[in-house]
């Protein structure tokens, strides 16, 4: 479902999408702030899922992979407003404001409960998105400044996330790939993820692994669904875009191109085994 932005130039869009579920993988550039106003939003990260529910606001931090997919709850589809903070903003904000001293949050991302000081922000975002132009740079900084002392005053543990300015360095790349193989993003992500050239990546994936990129992706992304779909009782439908497919229609090719057998076959076997009521 394309994301409905009614002016092109905005810093905030509104987005919807009817009455299914979509999703795909995404890194930001700048950190996110989004307001879910009606369904759900399910992040997963590479160590933990989260639901934001309608109310909820979370924070989703920059450079940082992850899958976000929405749904449409007790028959109102999703929406949300999103709010991107501008990485030199930010910067500015914390060059007069310095950030409080605090461990840094185990994934990044914040979670915020409903509260007046959010709902009257957003609330006062959604007439921007009429305007024909761009917001003015000041009044935009304003608003960013509006956003920082309210996420602090919130949660002083947001300093940790909208203060880190660090770019990705060299990282360990086996670790890295075990814990993020499952996001549909470019060779060229993940070699920036971890700290390499694109070169220098598949030199040093082809070493660690004795395959392609491309393919012990597609080897790990369907041995994660094979899994779901055996052990955890999930349906194909459910669980595509969680392990790295951009339509069903592709996982199930490679599903039944690597184990001879479609996915939909386990579903049916597993509801075969099921008990007879009664």
């Amino acid at each position: 479902m394309p994301v409905k932005q009614t002016n092109p130039h905005a810093e905030i869009v509104l987005v919807c999408n009817g009455d299914r579920r979509y999703g795909g993988e995404t890194i930001f550039e700048e950190n996110v702030l989004v307001s879910v106003l009606a369904g759900e939003l399910k992040v997963v990260q590479a160590d933990r899922t989260r639901y934001c529910e309608a109310g909820t606001t979370v924070l989703l931090p920059r450079k940082q992979p992850a899958t976000l997919l929405k749904y449409p709850k007790d028959g109102v589809a999703y929406q949300a407003v999103v709010l991107k903070l501008p990485t030199a903003l930010v910067r500015a904000y914390y060059a007069a404001n310095t950030p409080a001293p605090a461990p840094p949050a185990s994934s990044g991302l914040l979670l915020f409960p409903k509260s007046p000081l959010l709902q009257s922000l957003f609330a006062s975002l959604l007439p921007y998105l009429e305007l024909e132009y761009r917001l003015p740079e000041k009044l935009l900084q304003v608003k960013v400044a509006e956003v920082m002392e309210i996420l602090r005053s919130l949660n002083p543990q947001c300093d940790a996330v909208l203060a880190d300015f660090t770019e990705p360095g060299k990282t360990n790349l086996v670790e890295f790939m075990e814990a993020n193989y499952m996001f549909n993003i470019s060779l060229a992500k993940f070699s920036y993820l971890t700290g390499r050239s694109l070169t220098t990546f598949k030199r040093d994936f082809k070493k660690a692994f004795q395959l392609s990129p491309q393919r012990w992706l597609t080897q790990k992304r369907l041995a994660l669904a094979h899994y779901q779909l055996a052990e955890k009782k999930r349906k194909p439908v459910e669980l595509y875009l969680e392990v790295g497919f951009e339509n069903l229609a592709h996982f199930s090719y490679a599903f039944k191109k690597q184990f001879g057998y479609p996915p939909t076959a386990l579903a049916e076997h597993t509801a075969d085994q099921r008990p007879a009521a009664g």
